[in-house]
């Protein structure tokens, strides 16, 4: 497979995701769940027109390009501009909201004096392997590029095959003709060609593709799959478009909750990536589970990191917090009955990270805070929604996790090194750390709350029903009594009272931004406490950069370490906390100002450029963005 990183821009319905670079090439293709699996090799297209050789729509030194959404919604437009020629292709790309179908439509308009003869052609190569390999057949309007498990089906609805080649495509396709004797072969990657016939100036002429997945579980047959072919071509482009638009944005109207205004400028950005952010995160997630992708992958080599396209349960709990504050309390609610509870392990714990259906991922190692994250987002949760209900469909889930975090706080707190040794959340350290500390101390907390409301709504009366509340109360006790114990091991581990600041673990004194988790989200310190304000004194000093955002940790390297939105939202959450608001818009300024055109927010900042960097559309990003972006409305703070 091709290295592609940059996913600039992302559609989809709830089943199937598409990826795009910024000059409108399909990426990555996932059906029936946003991680699993991607078909696409590459889909190129380009042109012939007149006696040229093949000018490739995505990369033409001529080629000029400009990308934008259907406003409120996941339909990409791609406008590009063949200067050479003076053509005009209109690109638009949608996903149905009932059709799991990959709909192009290209508009040619010739902006020329003279005429122009265009020939269409699409290059596909399909992902495969030596137990799963790719053949083609052509069919009437197109190709059919199948395997034993599944297939992708390439065709137009009205404009016949020009001409087509399955085999060695590559040694002459540059030249813009094709040509195959073959209807059937064994090809991973194959041509298909359409003529769009002659373009008088000023004349313009459209084509319409449809790419669909068929997963060969029922209908595998060829000549059943031609019909469901041809009833796919018959489907209305302009309805299904025009449903599409309304659903998303219905979609998003439903849920802005908050009141965002857009007077300015800079106004209307942040209104753009808060719109982002709800178009984003159903792609993100599997409708079946409720897990929640990290972001749509992008590194499938594995050269810069171990891949994102999976589930880590710390990351969306962020996440749902999200969820929660733009009115998707439903999605919440399956992430943590429905995939937490599948994917608990016997022990209580969660192991490091998980495909979106369940199913366990490749890991390499465990992290505390993973498992004590689900026990302080079910709490938070509850807070916002208030449902009894939801706490005790999910009580023994967060019982057996707070039992295995208790055997974790003692083996550390006697120090008896029994247990497997945790990661960071960063994943890259092994060994006792603040933030994990400051999770488990959440965690504990939020058990304690949860046990002193579900205490009251037990009925009185009953012999059972005291022998539950003897019960809680007992654990009640054993909670709070580690509640102390952590503190009191926390301050005498990780403060350094020569340096009078934190330390973020117990094999080094790097400052790193996850301290902080320590005061927001998990309150085990107050914001000014004397301790605090000296830490975060140290970080600005450290981990502060030129540009205004923050690194992750003293000595980052990962991707040159550059700073990251997640630690400057971080920062912005902990000036908030302490009425600094004025500092926190600056942390919030730094983020908008690196987002994409469209909209996302990446993983990274490229501090020289102050372009966003690596993984764009990182849900833990949008997150935080949309938790701070609440805190400062809620308190009228202008933006």
């Amino acid at each position: 497979m091709q290295t592609k990183y940059l996913n600039d821009a992302i559609i989809g319905n709830k089943k199937m995701v598409a990826s795009y670079n910024k000059k409108g090439e399909l990426l990555r293709l996932y059906y029936p769940a946003p991680d699993h699996k991607q078909y696409i090799d590459y889909c190129y297209a380009g042109l012939k027109i007149n006696d040229s050789c093949l000018v490739n729509l995505y990369d033409d030194i001529n080629n000029q390009y400009n990308q934008y959404y259907t406003q409120d919604t996941n339909v990409l437009n791609t406008q590009i501009y063949n200067t050479y020629f003076n053509l005009k292709v209109n690109q638009l790309d949608f996903v149905p909201v009932k059709e799991n179908i990959l709909v192009k439509k290209y508009e040619f308009i010739n902006e020329n004096n003279i005429d122009l003869d265009i020939k269409f052609l699409l290059h596909s190569k399909l992902l495969s392997n030596e137990n799963n390999p790719v053949s083609c057949k052509i069919i009437k309007q197109g190709m059919i590029q199948y395997c034993h498990d599944d297939m992708i089906i390439i065709s137009s609805n009205k404009t016949p095959l020009k001409s087509f080649q399955i085999n060695d495509t590559n040694s002459n396709i540059y030249t813009g003709v094709i040509y195959d004797k073959d209807y059937i072969g064994m090809s991973e990657d194959s041509s298909i060609s359409y003529d769009i016939g002659i373009l008088k100036p000023n004349q313009k002429k459209e084509l319409l593709i449809y790419l669909w997945i068929n997963q060969n579980n029922e209908d595998y047959k060829i000549d059943e799959i031609i019909k469901k072919n041809e009833t796919i071509q018959n489907i209305n482009f302009e309805k299904e478009l025009e449903t599409t638009i309304k659903y998303w944005r219905k979609y998003v109207k439903q849920h802005q909750t908050l009141n965002l205004k857009t007077e300015t400028e800079y106004d209307k950005k942040i209104k753009n990536i808060y719109n982002r952010t709800i178009l984003l995160y159903p792609l993100l997630t599997n409708e079946e589970t409720g897990g929640i992708l990290a972001s749509i992958e992008i590194d499938e080599h594995k050269t810069q990191c171990g891949r994102y396209s999976y589930c880590w349960t710390r990351d969306a709990v962020f996440v749902t917090k999200a969820l929660d504050i733009l009115g998707m309390e439903k999605e919440t609610e399956k992430f943590y009955k429905t995939f937490c509870k599948n994917t608990q392990s016997k022990t209580g714990m969660w192991e490091q990270r998980f495909f979106t259906d369940g199913r366990l991922a490749p890991c390499w190692g465990y992290q505390i805070d993973e498992t004590a994250s689900v026990i302080y987002g079910v709490y938070e949760h509850y807070k916002k929604t208030n449902n009894i209900k939801f706490l005790k469909d999910n009580l023994k889930m967060i019982e057996k996790a707070n039992k295995f975090l208790q055997i974790y706080v003692y083996d550390i707190l006697e120090e008896k090194k029994q247990m497997h040794v945790s990661y960071d959340l960063w994943e890259m350290h092994e060994g006792i750390h603040l933030y994990s500390i400051a999770s488990i101390f959440a965690a504990f907390d939020a058990m304690v709350k949860i046990y002193d409301i579900l205490k009251r709504n037990i009925e009185k009366q009953s012999t059972t029903s005291r022998l539950k509340q003897e019960n809680i109360i007992k654990e009640e006790e054993i909670l709070k009594q580690n509640l102390t114990k952590i503190k009191e091991y926390v301050i005498n581990k990780f403060y350094d009272e020569d340096k009078k600041c934190f330390k973020r673990n117990d094999k080094d004194e790097k400052m790193d931004i996850s301290i902080l988790g320590a005061v927001t989200p998990f309150c085990m310190f107050s914001p000014k406490e004397k301790k605090i304000t000296n830490t975060v004194e140290k970080i600005n000093l450290t981990l502060r950069t030129f540009t205004g955002g923050y690194k992750r940790f003293e000595q980052d390297h990962y991707r040159n370490g550059n700073p990251w939105p997640i630690a400057t939202l971080w920062m912005a959450l902990y000036y908030i906390e302490i009425h600094e608001y004025k500092k926190a818009k600056e942390c919030l300024d730094f983020v908008v100002s690196s987002s994409t055109k469209h909209g996302f927010l990446a993983e990274q900042v490229d501090n020289d450029t102050m372009q966003a960097n690596w993984v764009i559309g990182l849900g833990w990003s949008h997150a935080m963005f949309i938790i701070v972006l609440e805190k400062l409305n809620i308190l009228n703070i202008k933006k």
